[in-house]
């Protein structure tokens, strides 16, 4: 329900209702209004694993008839596409640097160019700490068919995981960064996706939603953190939405003024913690000293600026969900394909497991065969579950042994796990040794709990990457061509400075775990020595 079709004299009157009479009554009731709706929406995602091939056609079907009158859809005659055969040999592949020139003048605000319509609101994304912004159009349809119904199925699949939470009965925190009118249309908005989504929420979230829309919206990211621990030291909160590493730099704010230890002692109804962006696993040790509550769960989720793609539906497995009904047609690169003249596109039908592929989509956003960027590798088949396994530009493969971040974030949460080290941020580059012909990955690493030996911990990450990567395991073999990797070790508040230097504070920016090239960790060695 869009908030035009809310009546603001009835909304203050509820919203006046609900705070003066906030019980657990109340919040059963709800709860019991709210229940058969999320039976229906978990009985449609169960058809995911019978039906996805007739769910995607439909997607698509559906796609090109919005868009056929589009200048896009009369370029490539949409009105005469039958097929997917149809759709896939007239559409060619799109970059970002392909679509700019027809975003750019979406965002000057001409209207049916990619999609129907002008769009105002605009997803800021570099999808890395690059310099460079990307503009990913937000349509009405996108936020509320993808986006927002993304936001209903997690907390679907979240109660059908968990039939006992409290859910509704009490706040929920969602850590989102800021927006701001566009330099070249004031008219249109562009901000990171979750000020976005927080921007055009329902009022009727707010009512179990803090901080307030003009704290988590403010721009300058301290300030914010500031205002956000006042705000909400007091509530009664029990779920986290958010990127780990920004949740992190709040909870700990948030500990230092209570005086607290435990998140728990601030909040001890915390149940859930909806988190992506960024892998959990270098993080969850530290989650759990910090929130040492058994009736705590970690869900995961894979919503980009482009679109909102996967949920973590079963909370002991860590693949995410295919989420195939949300207006997004997908489809596959082997990842050993990407770039070639003529790479070999899969539809989701034809996928198989434990391939790395990249992921290309078309779009309720005016999005049409776009790689995005993210490399997945799948899990199982109908279902069709997946591991994020990386970016196809954040790995390192300067000595063939391919390695991927969902590698290099496994062999980072097992040897904190032997070796009782917690990592704050880390990332790798090769270092070329031209004297020898060889190289060796080096490592990058801040720890907020340091291990006994720095040697030891080096030599358990080296062993942990040959067992999770058979091409590392295989050119570090009598050291052919890779040499041992070598630990650098991060002051504190290392990465924090690159970023706020880079004005990338707060918000869904990360640091890129793997490169191929030095330019990145040879800036944090600088700001390191100084």
């Amino acid at each position: 329900m869009s908030s035009k079709y809310t009546n603001n004299k009835q909304y203050g009157y509820l919203c006046g209702f609900l705070n003066r009479n906030r019980n657990k009554q109340l919040m059963d009731f709800i709860t019991s209004l709210a229940s058969p709706f999320f039976l229906h929406r978990q009985g449609n995602i169960r058809r995911f694993e019978q039906e996805s091939e007739s769910i995607q056609a439909g997607q698509l079907r559906k796609l090109i008839t919005k868009a056929r009158d589009t200048e896009w859809g009369k370029k490539y005659d949409f009105k005469s596409i039958r097929n997917y055969k149809d759709f896939s040999q007239r559409i060619p592949l799109q970059s970002y640097e392909d679509l700019k020139p027809y975003i750019t003048r979406m965002v000057n605000g001409e209207k049916d160019v990619l999609w129907p319509s002008v769009v105002r609101w605009f997803a800021r994304s570099s999808g890395t700490t690059n310099d460079k912004s990307k503009f990913i159009p937000v349509t009405s349809e996108i936020l509320w068919r993808c986006h927002y119904k993304g936001g209903v199925d997690c907390v679907a699949l979240y109660l059908e995981n968990n039939p006992k939470s409290r859910f509704f009965s009490r706040k929920g925190l969602i850590l989102g960064g800021s927006h701001s009118p566009s330099p070249l249309n004031a008219q249109a908005h562009q901000g990171d996706l979750s000020a976005v989504l927080l921007q055009n929420l329902n009022p009727l979230v707010n009512l179990v939603r803090v901080p307030p829309k003009r704290i988590i919206l403010m721009d300058e990211w301290e300030s914010k953190i500031r205002a956000i621990v006042e705000s909400t030291c007091n509530k009664d909160v029990n779920s986290l939405s958010g990127v780990p590493s920004w949740m992190l730099v709040l909870i700990r704010a948030l500990l230092e003024k209570t005086g607290r230890q435990h998140l728990t002692e601030v909040w001890p109804n915390l149940e859930v913690f909806f988190h992506g962006g960024i892998s959990f696993e270098p993080y969850r040790t530290i989650y759990k000293e910090l929130i040492p509550s058994d009736d705590m769960h970690y869900m995961e989720t894979y919503n980009a600026s482009e679109g909102f793609f996967g949920i973590q539906s079963d909370l002991s497995d860590p693949s995410l969900l295919l989420m195939q009904d949300y207006g997004v047609f997908y489809e596959f690169i082997p990842l050993d394909q990407v770039g070639s003249s003529d790479p070999k596109i899969l539809s989701l039908q034809e996928v198989e497991r434990e391939v790395n592929y990249a992921v290309v989509i078309s779009t309720l956003g005016g999005l049409w065969r776009y790689q995005i960027g993210d490399t997945i590798r799948f899990t199982s088949l109908y279902p069709h579950k997946f591991i994020i396994s990386g970016r196809t530009k954040h790995y390192i493969n300067a000595f063939g042994e391919e390695l991927m971040v969902d590698n290099a974030d496994k062999a980072i949460s097992l040897t904190n796990e032997a070796t009782g080290a917690v990592v704050k941020e880390y990332t790798a580059a090769p270092l070329f040794m031209l004297d020898k012909a060889k190289g060796l990955h080096q490592w990058f690493i801040e720890f907020t709990k340091r291990p006994n030996s720095l040697t030891d911990y080096a030599r358990l990450l080296d062993q942990n990457l040959k067992r999770l990567n058979s091409d590392y395991e295989a050119k570090r073999y009598k050291e052919i061509s890779l040499q041992p990797l070598e630990i650098v070790e991060a002051k504190d508040g290392v990465f924090y400075e690159w970023l706020r230097r880079k004005g990338k504070l707060g918000g869904q920016h990360k640091i890129p775990r793997l490169s191929n090239d030095r330019e990145m960790i040879e800036a944090l060695l600088t700001i390191n020595k100084e």
